[in-house]
């Protein structure tokens, strides 16, 4: 399907410019998110006729996006997940997760704004973008811990999975009896065979 950008589109064009995808990423996307319209005749005409204004709106919208970068880029929030030792999140981290950390720090983000490949399944710090305007992306850190305790250590740059194992092997300790025979492990004692009674001690029994 042929479509007119509204607005920049990244690996796709420029506002006016006239491309062709698939219909199904139009009519799921582009079209109802108001990115694009139609490449019709009428629409061509509507476009041109509103250039100057959809042009002016656009980069007002951009000024906004510049200023609120500012504070934006480089800043890191916390997710506190529960994961397994090997650092497996019992779940994962999305969008509306990091939009929602990022909006009780005071900053202006919808979920639909956050960029990410696939959901976040995994401890550590990940790099995050933050699309505040189709010509104006910012970095994020996302320090994804199981504690506050834990989210300090890597900020600090401390794999905290390697920390746990090492923490776990150094405190295992086998415990130790200096009277202890040797042999098996764990193995109890012998018994210690019973005494015989002396032979005429037994017949003397018997005559009595």
């Amino acid at each position: 399907m042929d479509v007119i950008l509204l607005e920049r589109v990244e690996k796709l064009g420029a506002i006016g410019d006239v491309v062709s995808v698939k219909t199904g990423f139009a009519r799921n996307y582009l079209l109802p998110r108001g990115k694009a319209l139609r490449a019709t005749e009428g629409n061509r005409q509507r476009f041109e006729a509103d250039r100057a204004r959809i042009e002016a709106e656009n980069a007002k919208r951009r000024d906004i996006a510049r200023s609120d970068a500012k504070d934006i880029e480089g800043v890191s929030v916390v997710l506190i997940r529960q994961a397994s030792n090997s650092g497996q999140l019992f779940g994962s981290a999305a969008t509306r997760d990091i939009a929602e950390a990022l909006t009780a720090d005071g900053h202006k983000v919808n979920r639909t704004q956050v960029v990410l490949d696939k959901p976040i399944k995994t401890l550590g710090l990940h790099d995050v973008k933050v699309a505040l305007h189709p010509e104006v992306v910012v970095a994020i850190k996302v320090n994804v811990a199981r504690s506050p305790e834990e989210a300090e250590l890597q900020a600090k740059g401390v794999d905290v999975t390697v920390d746990q194992f090492d923490r776990q092997e150094s405190g295992f300790t086998e415990d130790f009896d200096p009277n202890a025979e040797p042999g098996i492990p764990g193995e109890a004692p012998a018994p210690a065979p019973a005494a015989e009674a002396p032979a005429a001690a037994a017949e003397d029994t018997e005559e009595a």
